[in-house]
């Protein structure tokens, strides 16, 4: 493709503030989810907690029973946030994955070393691992390149959201492989890829978190290829967002596994975060960028922080009813939502300069 030709593969917005927001708000939903591991005394493997006891159950019930689709709704907009960042880039062979290396190992390295160290303290007090049992070397040396989630893992191990990024890897592996199929035909590619990865996960196939990533990351694509084509305005977006919301609601009735029900509202939700981009013509959702900023530190710290938590209770208090308490709740929350500020700013935007600064200077050098 021409020059002219990828020019009319990106879009004019060229940030989209309330999408930037929503990364913030699914990683606090990731933190509900998570939060009944407070719960889960030493035991050798899973332990069944009753949701209900924990802070404003009656508020705050859904969040806690559904967090854990925030991962399905980061994979959705990754696809098409990848789609809006290269498909016009002429660069992209040359700087995707040292961008993505830069990006997703330094933080995850030093988290997985950390959470490493904790369950060592944590099996020493109690004889077994917290809530994540494989912590064996395999584990630990496929997760050092992200691929403990590929099929070859017992089950998820040290630091377990990873998984997430290890499956979304082999997205962004697929992308790398297809981006000539995808820059000729944005809508129609990505939708049939998507269709067909998570047709695949529906209908019980292998690997099905790695299709449903797959999927739901093509599929993100192809919102971006209708985006091109001028189809996403307000008075679209909203209403349709509502038709597919109502339907996930209603599939989640008729399927109690609920894979069908959270494609809808994945995309549902989706749907209505671009309506206010696009709706959004002054800037007023610009400070949704630097929040966004902190939802890949919330989503990795989150786990080590709450182990770290644990660990002093039982050292202490020796109860962790403590956790039943709103105010304890809210404070776990806000020290993940700050470690994930703190992160960016701290640790991830230098390593990130650190790693394509070395890397622009290794290709200059090679190149001279």
């Amino acid at each position: 493709m021409t020059a002219n030709d990828l020019s009319r593969l990106r879009l004019g917005k060229r940030h989209f503030h309330a999408l930037d927001l929503s990364r913030l708000l699914a990683a606090v939903m990731v933190l509900f989810w998570h939060y009944q591991h407070f719960f889960v005394p030493p035991v050798e493997r899973h332990f069944n907690v009753n949701r209900k006891i924990q802070p404003w159950y009656d508020m705050l019930g859904w969040f806690y029973d559904h967090g854990h689709t925030a991962v399905q709704y980061f994979w959705a907009v990754s696809g098409f946030v990848f789609a809006h960042v290269y498909l016009a880039d002429p660069e992209v062979r040359r700087r995707f994955w040292p961008a993505r290396i830069a990006r997703l190992w330094p933080l995850h390295l030093l988290t997985l070393v950390l959470m490493a160290l904790l369950q060592a303290i944590y099996t020493a007090r109690t004889g077994t691992e917290f809530v994540y049992h494989t912590n064996d070397l395999k584990h630990f040396l496929l997760s050092v390149p992200l691929m403990q989630h590929w099929g070859w893992q017992v089950d998820q191990s040290f630091n377990g959201p990873s998984w997430s990024l290890s499956t979304e890897i082999l997205a962004y592996l697929a992308f790398f492989a297809l981006l000539p199929v995808v820059r000729r035909a944005p809508l129609g590619a990505g939708l049939a890829l998507g269709a067909l990865f998570l047709g695949v996960m529906l209908a019980g196939g292998p690997n099905r978190d790695v299709t449903a990533c797959i999927g739901y990351f093509f599929l993100g694509c192809a919102v971006y290829g209708a985006a091109l084509k001028g189809w996403l305005r307000p008075a679209l977006l909203v209403p349709a967002a509502l038709a597919l919301i109502a339907a996930a609601f209603w599939l989640k009735g008729l399927w109690r596994d609920g894979d069908a029900a959270t494609i809808a509202g994945t995309f549902g939700v989706l749907f209505l975060t671009l309506a206010a981009d696009i709706a959004d013509r002054t800037g007023r959702l610009r400070f949704g960028q630097k929040l966004g900023d902190a939802s890949y530190g919330i989503y990795l710290w989150h786990i080590p922080l709450q182990l770290a938590l644990v660990l002093l209770i039982d050292a202490t208090a020796g109860s962790r009813d403590i956790a039943r308490q709103g105010w304890f709740m809210l404070a776990y929350v806000g020290m993940a939502i700050a470690a994930g500020f703190i992160s960016h700013k701290l640790f991830e935007r230098p390593a990130q300069r650190a790693i394509l600064g070395w890397w622009r200077a290794r290709t200059a050098q090679s190149g001279a």
